[in-house]
């Protein structure tokens, strides 16, 4: 296969440091314009900040083998990875319609030099940016979107934690006898089903499409269990299937990771913190004694010191939502709600401060997940200690990170890489639940 040359945009760097070792045997040009890009954004807290500290890393220890302005063997098999500066770029080869002094027009000059230079070769623009390929391809160039690990193909293959399977008639009615019923493997590889621990399975009998029994699957080994419904002190209970299953996996102190993707107003975050309150405030003995409650600030990691008062004055604002939630499970007594505040017993988390930290005995909650990187999803599970359940909620079509998209945001990543664990459990809400109005506009715009 013909060697290519890629010319690799700062968007690229910033979305994985570890780039450099993806690209086979193919030459990478670095123009300098991306290196002071990079050295823009490595005081950042937030995953875009670790890599591009993490790609400085990278090219520092390659200057060891030689220089980056002759150019470096990456490794064994590998291409090599050079540096141009802007004194090397032939501005005649490009268009008078674009101001050479713009960071991407340079990064574009550079790539327009660099196929100049080398006319046999296949020179590739690869970016994150859609605005920058759309204008490579417009001067001649081909650009490429750079793939980040794609835990799915789209949104639609994203593990839902649900399946349907047909059985006997008389399963079902074993099933609803109390007596145990358990799934032959046979059985559901015929139908073309994978299960996983803590799946939610509705039996369909195979002579009536209309008896039907749900359950949770644990392994062949084990029998089906009957969906739990917990008794609801604050009176918030579960309209639908999936937030049923939710409160199942929610209450179940034996799964603590569990993940919920819905749309807006399909309850994800109302069950998830009812049972948080549930089982910190509304029950005698307690499995939880406080409630921690954060969500991703845009761009996650920048610094709110810019906001007046406590940190959680200052993560107010982004946590309306869930006071509006909060409001609404607990009627609007404010003052009990600032009391339980007070005594440390629901608590405002910052992301932005999570790492070093060990939290155990807490139900965690953390809303709008879709806008964490898998990096930072690692960061924040690996804070969860002893006695500690962990809830991610979030709608991966509704996405502000331009760093991620709907099949490699942090939460998509830990449905699909704990589907085969026991200790995690997933759901995905298809009905809204909210209003009609607001589930008419989920649908229609």
């Amino acid at each position: 296969m013909a060697k290519k040359n890629y010319i690799i945009d700062t968007s690229v760097f910033l979305t994985d440091a570890q780039c450099v070792y993806k690209f086979a045997n193919n030459d990478i040009f670095i123009p300098l314009k991306v290196l002071e890009e990079i050295d823009n954004h490595k005081k950042r807290q937030d995953s875009v900040g670790f890599n591009a500290r993490q790609i400085i890393k990278i090219l520092d220890c390659l200057r060891e083998k030689g220089s980056l302005h002759k150019g470096i063997r990456i490794d064994k098999g590998k291409g090599v990875i050079k540096t141009l500066g802007a004194d090397l770029i032939d501005y005649e080869a490009f268009p008078r319609d674009l101001a050479a002094k713009h960071a991407d027009h340079m990064i574009l000059a550079t790539a327009m030099t660099v196929q100049k230079q080398n006319p046999r070769r296949k020179t590739i623009v690869v970016s994150r940016d859609i605005n920058m390929r759309v204008i490579a391809d417009s001067i001649g160039l081909l650009a490429e979107d750079y793939i980040t690990e794609q835990v799915a193909e789209d949104a639609d293959k994203i593990y839902s934690g649900f399946a349907s399977i047909l059985v006997d008639d008389e399963l079902i009615e074993q099933f609803y006898a109390g007596h145990p019923v358990t799934l032959l493997p046979d059985l559901v590889a015929k139908q073309k089903v994978v299960l996983h621990p803590n799946q939610f399975v509705m039996l369909v009998s195979s002579s009536n499409e209309k008896k039907t029994a749900l359950c949770c699957f644990s392994n062949f080994n084990q029998p089906v269990e009957a969906v739990f419904k917990p008794d609801m002190a604050y009176g918030v209970n579960a309209r639908n299937k999936e937030q049923s299953f939710a409160m199942d996996l929610l209450f179940d102190e034996q799964i603590p990771f569990v993940s919920l993707i819905g749309r807006a107003g399909s309850g994800k975050t109302l069950m998830a913190i009812v049972a948080g309150i549930e089982q910190t405030i509304g029950c005698e003995d307690p499995p939880y004694k406080r409630i921690l409650i954060s969500r991703p600030v845009q761009p996650m990691g920048k610094d709110i010191g810019f906001l007046p008062g406590t940190m959680e004055d200052k993560m107010m604002p982004w946590l309306r939502p869930v006071q509006d939630n909060l409001q609404h499970i607990m009627g609007d007594d404010r003052g009990m709600l600032k009391d339980y505040f007070e005594k440390g017993i629901i608590e405002i988390e910052a992301l932005t401060y999570i790492r070093g930290r060990s939290i155990s005995n807490a139900y965690m909650v953390v809303d709008e997940a879709q806008n964490l990187t898998a990096h930072e999803v690692k960061t924040i599970l690996t804070r969860v200690g002893e006695g500690t359940k962990i809830v991610l909620t979030g709608d991966v079509e509704q996405i502000d990170n331009v760093y991620t998209n709907e099949t490699s945001n942090g939460l998509a990543y830990a449905v699909e890489r704990f589907k085969n664990s026991p200790l995690a459990g997933h759901v995905t809400f298809q009905k809204g639940e909210r209003s009609k109005i607001a589930t008419l506009a989920s649908k229609l715009l």
